[in-house]
This record gives C-alpha cells, sequence and structure tokens, in this order.
C-alpha cells in the first residue's frame, strides 16, 4: 500500500467506558460534569438505540471482532465457566482464534495500533492485547480492579472470589507489569500511556493510528480523587428516584427520548430511599458522589487526548466513537452467590468504608440498583439483564468527514455493526472465512457507512434479527419487535413480548396479544441459537439467579 493511500486514511480513536449508565454525561441528559464528551457528542452522531451485550467481556469480543460473542469466545464471562460449558466451542473464557481481530487487520492495512486500559479478552500471555494485533499496549487483564494500588493483605483461603478475580494484574506488550507507579490511579494512568504510545513518533512513523482506549472506570470499587468527589457534594441528596425524574425530564428535552415513552417501574429487592435512616442515605448520596467523580475524572482524561490531538492538528481527521459496555452496574454484589460468602464481613474488616473515606484507594464500595435505575430509565432493569437498561447503552460517533453529524439517530444498531462499518470506510476487505491459516466464522454485524454518508434513511430493516443470552437471559429482537426470558426471581420465568417503538420501557406484554408474532419470533432464536452456538439449559453459576433473594419490589 502507498504513503499516499495511509495518509489519505483517518486516524481512529475508539474510548470505551466501563458501566457508564445511559444518561450518564451531559449529552444525554446528566449532571455530571463531561465538557469534552458533550462537545464531541453535540458535535457527532448521538445514538438512542445503540446495543451490546449485557456485560462486559462478551461486548468486548463483539466490539472487536464484528460478530457474536458465542462465536468469539465468551459465550459467558470467564469468571462463570462451569464444568458442563469448559472445553465447548465458544465458550473459551477468551477472544479465540477464529476471529480476525480489528487491530489486527487494521495493522495489515498499515495502521498504527496501540491501546491502554482494561482487556478483560484473556488472562494469560498468548491471549494479550500484544498478540491480538495490537503494536502497544498497556493492559489491566482482569474485569475490574482497584483504581490505586490498595491490595489488602487477606489470607489467601479466607478471599473471596469476588475479590480474587479483581486482583490487579497488568501487562505490558508481551510482559506482566510487576510495579505500578506510586500515584497510579487508573484513568490518569492509562490516558498517560495512551498518549506515550501515540507521541512515539519513531514506532508510528508517520502512519494512521487505531488508538483503543477502554476505561475501568466507572466499574466498582468506586474510587475517585478526592478534589473531583467534592464538586458533586450534596448533589445527591435527594436520592436517586429524584435523580430518575431529572433524568428522564432532559432526556425528553434533548430530544433522546420521546415525550410520552413508556417508562418501565424501578425493580430493587434493597429498600427504597424513603425508608432509608438519615445514615445510610448519606452513605448512598456519597457512592453516587463518588461515581459522578469517576465519570467527572473520565472526562478529563479524554480531554487530554483531545487536547494532543487538536495541538497536533489531527482531531479533524479522527473518527472517534464512543460507548459504553453495557447498562450500569445494578448488582448488589454481597448478595450474589458467587461474589457473597464472607464478601460484606471481609471488606467490613480489610477495608475502611467510613462515610468520609468512601472513594478512597482503601475503600470497597458499590452504588447499587437504585442509582443504576436513575441511569438506564426509561429502559427496564440494568447491566447483567436483556431487557433494554441491561443492553442499551450511550454511544455516539464524531467524524466531520461523515454526513450526520449534529445529528440524534434514534435508528437500531449494535456494536457488532461497528467493525463492518470500519472496515468498509477503510475500504480494507474482510478476509471472509480464514485469516493466516485460521478458520473464522462468520461477521454478524454489518456496515452502515451508507447511513453515516446519508445514503440510506435506516441502519437496519424491519427483517433484521439480534439475539442476545448470557447467563440464561435471553432476547431476540426482529425489527421493533422483541422477545424476552429473564428467569426467577428477576423476571416471569417465560418469554415476553414487547413491540419496542411504541414501548421503549417494556411495560406492556404483548404475549397474549399476538402469540403469532411471539411464536415467529421464537422461531428465530431457535435459528439464533443453532448459528451462534449457543448453550441453552446448562447450568451456569448463578451470578444473577438465587432461591433465597426476595423478589423485587417497586415501592
Amino acid at each position: 500500500m502507498s504513503d499516499h493511500k495511509l495518509q489519505n486514511r483517518p486516524n481512529i480513536l475508539l474510548i470505551v467506558a466501563d458501566d457508564l449508565g445511559f444518561s450518564d454525561i451531559g449529552a444525554f441528559g446528566g449532571e455530571i460534569k463531561t465538557p469534552n464528551l458533550d462537545k464531541l457528542a453535540l458535535a457527532g452522531l448521538r445514538f438512542t438505540n445503540f446495543h451490546t451485550a449485557s456485560t462486559c467481556s462478551p461486548t468486548r469480543a463483539m466490539l472487536l471482532s464484528g460478530t457474536d460473542h458465542h462465536l468469539a469466545g465468551l459465550g459467558t464471562m470467564a469468571e462463570a465457566l462451569t464444568p458442563e460449558l469448559e472445553g465447548k466451542a465458544g465458550y473459551e473464557g477468551v477472544l479465540n482464534d477464529k476471529v480476525a481481530a480489528l487491530p489486527e487487520l487494521l495493522r495489515d492495512a498499515g495502521y498504527y495500533t496501540i491501546m491502554s486500559g482494561k482487556w478483560h479478552l484473556g488472562l494469560k500471555p498468548e491471549f494479550f492485547p500484544y498478540q491480538k494485533g495490537f503494536e502497544r499496549s498497556f493492559a489491566l487483564l482482569p474485569g475490574a480492579a482497584n483504581h490505586y494500588r490498595f491490595e489488602p493483605n487477606i489470607p489467601e483461603e479466607t478471599t473471596p472470589r469476588l475479590l480474587k478475580s479483581t486482583r490487579g494484574l497488568y501487562a505490558e506488550d508481551a510482559q506482566f507489569i510487576k510495579q505500578l507507579p506510586e500515584d497510579f490511579y487508573s484513568s490518569d494512568y492509562f490516558t498517560t500511556r495512551l498518549l506515550d504510545f501515540l507521541q512515539d513518533d519513531v514506532q508510528r512513523q508517520d502512519r494512521p493510528f487505531f488508538a483503543y482506549l477502554p476505561f475501568s472506570a466507572p466499574h466498582w470499587p468506586l474510587q475517585a480523587p478526592e478534589e473531583d468527589i467534592q464538586k458533586y457534594h450534596g448533589v445527591y441528596d435527594q436520592g436517586p428516584a429524584k435523580l430518575r425524574e431529572q433524568r428522564l425530564k432532559n432526556l425528553k428535552i434533548l430530544g433522546l427520548v420521546d415525550a410520552d415513552t413508556s417508562v418501565h417501574p424501578v425493580l430493587a429487592r434493597t429498600p427504597f430511599w424513603d425508608h432509608l435512616n438519615e445514615e445510610q442515605r448519606q452513605r448512598s448520596a456519597r457512592t453516587m458522589e463518588v461515581y459522578a467523580a469517576m465519570v467527572d475524572r473520565m472526562d478529563q482524561n479524554i480531554g487530554r487526548v483531545l487536547d494532543y490531538l487538536h495541538n497536533t492538528a489531527q482531531l479533524d481527521n479522527t473518527l472517534i466513537i464512543f460507548l459504553s459496555d453495557n447498562g450500569a452496574e445494578g448488582a448488589q454484589l454481597e448478595a450474589l452467590p458467587v461474589f457473597g460468602g464472607n464478601l460484606d464481613k471481609i471488606i467490613e474488616t480489610y477495608y475502611d468504608n467510613t462515610l468520609e473515606n468512601i472513594g478512597r484507594g482503601n475503600s470497597y464500595v458499590w452504588y447499587g440498583e437504585h442509582w443504576a435505575q436513575a441511569a438506564t430509565a426509561p429502559s427496564r432493569l440494568y447491566k447483567a439483564h436483556t431487557s433494554e437498561g441491561g443492553i442499551r447503552t450511550v454511544s455516539f460517533i464524531h467524524y466531520p468527514a461523515f454526513q450526520r453529524q449534529s445529528e440524534i439517530s434514534h435508528e437500531f444498531l449494535t456494536v457488532m455493526d461497528l467493525l463492518p462499518t470500519l472496515l468498509d470506510h477503510l475500504k480494507i476487505k474482510h478476509p471472509g472465512t480464514e485469516y493466516k491459516g485460521r478458520q473464522l466464522v462468520s461477521l454478524r454485524g454489518q456496515s452502515f457507512l451508507k447511513y453515516l454518508n446519508g445514503e440510506h434513511e435506516h441502519i437496519h430493516d424491519q427483517q433484521h434479527i439480534t439475539g442476545w443470552e448470557l447467563f440464561g437471559q435471553k432476547a431476540l429482537r426482529k425489527g421493533d419487535w422483541k422477545a424476552l426470558f429473564i428467569p426467577a426471581p428477576n423476571g416471569p420465568n417465560r418469554w415476553q413480548l414487547y413491540h419496542l417503538k411504541d414501548d421503549k420501557g417494556e411495560v406492556n406484554d404483548l404475549a397474549e396479544q399476538y402469540p403469532e408474532k411471539l411464536k415467529e419470533l421464537l422461531d428465530e432464536w431457535a435459528i439464533y441459537v443453532k448459528e451462534n452456538g449457543v448453550i441453552e439449559n446448562i447450568p451456569q453459576k448463578r451470578l444473577l439467579q438465587n432461591d433465597h433473594l426476595p423478589a423485587f419490589n417497586i415501592n
């Protein structure tokens, strides 16, 4: 390929937030200070109907492969593999060799490929980002970690599974990292390392870059610099219901949600705000203050990257994609069997969760189901559910060369569509069924370049089908119709039917009214299961279900 052709290709900056809620940033209705993201989003194309998987590593597999996570190796999360699933095709727990990863394809086309941030697609050296097409990488390998450097000295035999699976484990290029800098904070350091790679002129050699910046914020444990937390002191003292009300109002004003949209009621097992005492309210509000500070700090760091691009006259020629990997995290971790057990006692013993210390490196908190549903409204539930609250996420594309900019799109699309769209725009042919001697599974995503260029009015037609499955939760969408299965006790343990154009909150179950439509979607579901190697009705670690948990209530 000639240098001329390379120079005419845009840079690509792909930013992923971790568990960010749909309405957290200002351009999507939030009160959190996110001026850098807001400027990009408002000048770009904001999506209101962008979909991911219901949790993080499956989404990341889909993002980098352009296909369903059951084909790409993350049929379930590695943390949830059971003996029944181990060794099954598509359930390797890592980004497998049956896909050609986006950085591989871009590197082959002459791009300088770099990443800094959360990986979550394999812990061993053979699965590092360095082996998947990234020339330079600094990676948090597991799905979460302390955002500072704090690691409590807990005896191994008493360490809960949650804390074992989220110990800080980092790699640079092909090597594990043994020591982090004293002033380490995840969002700051990930950004610093990405900028180091971007400014390495010797390595880059004037090539266009593909820069992947997957933050681990605002994923639990909720931790942020105190100066950022103080910006939000008192902002959340009226509780999550009030925040939900204000966010919904803002979404309607911005045109991101219809004025008459259906709104799913909050479902929760933990007490509502009105039933908390003053101390409990203060602690709850403080966790949300820390969460907001994490989002704020992430935006500040994105601003550092944008400043670099602006100062080097590269911003206008950089195609920027931003998304969250799933809906807001609403789990009560202490209640989940795979994480629970002695988790509460261990945290009480080895961390300092006093009110004034919440948010520091030696604290360990999460914000729970009420605040999460303030951020996913009007949708139903949150992360790990195949209802819209778990899979409909904040996303936008900023690139001045595209026709559709400074617009809002209500078109349905998925994270799988990004890879084929980028390849299409760059005129890079996907290898098809074979890549470097490896047999590949088929792409499931489709290019929407013609939509971005204003040549098509829609991204997908009404016959387009997308399926979801994780932890026994299932969904299938055909056009505006969606069949949804949420097992007990989180759902009714049967298939439900929704028409999402008229019912974005998934409030009105139409299964009895339209049995033939439900049958049509379930027939498509059977095809989806077969084509994607979905293994149904196999016991998995019960990350979500627990027969001893109380049922959801709405008041």
